[in-house]
């Protein structure tokens, strides 16, 4: 139990971290006044910290339902 407790601390953190590298793009600027037509695609770095949140996310939400389950069992 108290393992599972910091395997979900650690992806806590790590989706943490990945979540504010990511390029903020143009924030605000869009919604006043912004290029609405363009189109962008995430590529290199930008991409995998996506993909990285996405998969901690993940990992995230598995690791606090079987940590409730437990908790109900014992």
């Amino acid at each position: 139990m108290r393992a599972l407790l910091i395997a979900q601390a650690v992806v806590a953190i790590f989706l943490t971290v990945s979540i504010l590298l990511q390029n903020r793009g143009s924030g605000l600027g869009g919604v006043f006044g912004g290029d609405f037509g363009g189109y962008y695609t995430k590529r290199g770095m930008e991409k995998f910290l996506l993909y990285a949140s996405v998969l901690f996310a993940f990992i995230f939400f598995v690791l606090a339902i079987v940590n409730v389950r437990l908790a109900l069992n014992s």
